[in-house]
């Protein structure tokens, strides 16, 4: 189920060749340069791919507004760098039931788009009622079994979880008591997944708006009973909370 603001506006668009001519123009609000500049690049493979398959503009359009299209890419560079096997993945402490990086002191949990609150939504939805994380440590992810701390909507996890890795477990403990340790932080695809996301909102405007949304919110709103349209308005982040957010992580270290 797609939300309205994923649906192309009352501009039309000219097909897929505008599309490229104005990413060129684009921009990605607080990322780095060099960031901007790669998230381009990606994305406009993307654009010349679905040229040459000769898929509809407007529903291209539609995936790009959803944030789909920026989740998608953010997978293909994600298995790029596992299949390069960096040195972080092979010294991951991460193992099933720690889950303390799933413990959300902000109480956000991570920015998603559209498409993954949706899918997030859906996978959690029939679950509806039931003891979850929250039963385990007040501060955690709706989504967590508070028994084995696994995740429950494990397939349809968005890319903040899915890029997070951690080399040091007791740092991550000592974080998810209010800490500051060294040791975790997100693999290279998560910036490619956020700068992708900023163009697509530049690329869209007058078209199409591009939301972002809090993922705790959704969780526990599935979790809840609420319904998903009702989750994705108590769930929808201020449109500056993306630019903060590229700003934040574009400019930590690596």
């Amino acid at each position: 189920m797609a939300a309205k603001s994923a649906k192309p506006g009352a501009r039309s668009l000219s097909g897929i060749p505008a599309l490229r001519r104005k990413l060129l123009r684009a921009r990605a609000r607080g990322m780095p340069r060099f960031l901007e500049d790669r998230g381009r690049r990606l994305l406009d493979a993307y654009l010349a791919t679905a040229e040459a398959e000769g898929r509809p503009a407007r529903a291209l359009a539609g995936d790009i507004a959803s944030g789909a299209v920026a989740q998608k890419l953010a997978e293909m560079t994600g298995a790029q760098i596992r299949a390069e096997e960096p040195e972080q993945l092979r010294e991951a402490a991460c193992s099933e039931g720690c889950a303390f990086c799933c413990i959300l002191l902000e109480g956000d949990g991570g920015l998603i788009t559209e498409a993954e609150a949706v899918q997030l939504h859906g996978a959690l939805a029939p679950l509806a009622g039931q003891p979850d994380g929250r039963a385990w440590n007040a501060n955690a992810c709706a989504a967590l079994d508070p028994e084995t701390r696994l995740c429950r909507a494990y397939d349809a996890r968005p890319t903040v979880c899915r890029s997070f890795i951690s080399v040091d477990v007791e740092a991550c403990r000592e974080n998810a008591a209010g800490g500051d340790e060294d040791g975790s932080g997100m693999l290279g695809n998560h910036l490619d997944y956020l700068a992708v996301l900023a163009l697509s909102r530049d690329l869209m405007r007058g078209t199409a708006l591009v939301a972002t949304y809090n993922m705790q919110t959704i969780t526990s709103a599935a979790i809840d009973g609420v319904a998903l349209d009702k989750a994705l308005k108590q769930a929808r982040h201020k449109s500056a909370e993306l630019e903060d957010t590229c700003a934040d992580i574009g400019n930590s270290p690596s």
